[in-house]
Parts: C-alpha cells; sequence; structure tokens
C-alpha cells in the first residue's frame, strides 16, 4: 500500500515579512502570484485539505485545490503574540521569548508551545498511515517541520535547525507501517515577472 503526503507551506503576509507572529491575515499579493504559478504542477490527490488560517486557504484556492478544512494542520497558536513583531516581543518579555526559543514545551505567550504542534502534526500523521493514496495539505511552516522531526525521530529542539519556505513543498511516503521523508523544501515554478503585484 502507497500513502502519500505533499504539504505545502502557505505563502507569506505582509505581517510575516516584518518579523511579526502571525495573525491570521491575508497572503501578500506576491504570494499569491507565485502560488498561481505553481498551478498544475501537483500530481493528482485523492484528499485535499488545508489549515483554517486565511492564508492557508487563499494558496489552497491559488493552486486551483478544492480542500477542506482540516483543523490539526493549524499554525502554532502564539497567544498574545500574534500580529507583535519579534523585536517588540523580546524587548518586553526577553525571559519569555528565551523560554520559547529553547523550550519546545513552552507558551509564554499563552498559546500553544511547539510540543502541542508537534503532538497535533503526529496524531495528523498516524491517522493517515492508513490511508491509501495521495494527500495534499496546504499548511504551515510550525507544522511541516513538526510533520519532518515526527518522520525522522528526531527532537524538538531541532526544528529550530530547519528552514520551510514559504511555499515550498515537503513529500512523505509510506508504506502503510512507516513514513519516510522524500523531499524537503522544493519550490514551484517561478513566474517570468515575479514581482506579481
Amino acid at each position: 500500500m502507497l500513502v502519500r503526503l505533499t504539504m505545502i507551506c502557505n505563502g507569506a503576509t505582509a505581517a510575516t515579512r516584518q518579523g511579526a507572529f502571525p495573525a491570521d491575515e491575508p497572503l501578500e499579493p506576491r504570494s499569491l502570484t507565485l502560488a498561481t504559478a505553481m498551478r498544475g504542477t501537483l500530481r493528482r490527490a485523492d484528499r485535499v485539505w488545508s489549515a483554517p488560517a486565511l492564508r492557508a486557504r487563499q494558496i489552497a484556492e491559488a493552486l486551483g485545490l478544492e480542500a477542506s478544512v482540516e483543523p490539526l494542520l493549524a499554525d502554532q497558536d502564539y497567544g498574545r503574540w500574534a500580529g507583535k513583531s519579534f523585536d517588540d516581543v523580546r524587548g518586553q518579555q526577553p525571559e519569555g521569548i528565551v523560554a520559547w526559543l529553547t523550550d519546545p514545551d513552552a507558551a509564554p505567550h499563552g498559546g500553544e508551545s511547539l510540543a502541542d504542534v508537534a503532538s497535533r502534526a503526529s496524531k495528523l500523521m498516524n491517522g493517515l498511515i492508513a490511508e491509501r493514496g495521495h494527500t495534499v495539505a496546504v499548511t504551515h511552516a510550525s507544522v511541516i517541520r513538526t510533520a519532518i522531526l515526527h518522520v525522522l525521530g528526531a527532537p524538538l529542539a531541532a526544528s529550530s535547525k530547519i528552514d520551510i519556505e514559504p511555499l515550498s513543498i515537503t513529500d512523505f511516503r509510506s508504506d502503510g507501517r512507516r513514513w519516510v521523508l522524500r523531499a524537503c523544501g522544493v519550490t514551484g515554478p517561478k513566474p517570468a515577472n515575479p514581482r506579481g503585484a
């Protein structure tokens, strides 16, 4: 039995480009242009899922995918930090930032810890391993990083060493017993005029 999971990272927003913790803001126009250029590059899927956030749903739509919302794909909940810049939070709560960067169980912002996100990603992958066919999931870097760590059996502390580019593709395969990481960081074709809008 072949099981395939293709995770697509959502695009950038104006807030994330400025180094802010994401909130539920829309994509920047360039991300929509790049996603539209990727249309038709994905193989047929048996299931298409999207994280609940607006930016993930916008990417699915720009890719021409009819996606069902899957709550397990949600981005990390940054609680009180959502929408604030990293520098502002570091200036106001330096101990909180240190804890967040060094302890996967810490949630100084009142939202989710990285361990919480990893638990959701593991639950998703453990459930999907028995589903024959190809699933495409539009989600967030935090979910993709923790899915990679789940497959590799690596500690959550290694999360900061994985860079997930906006609109990149990460592909997993399974024989129904175990997952393997097939490809990571694959980017789609860029349009001739990448400035977009």
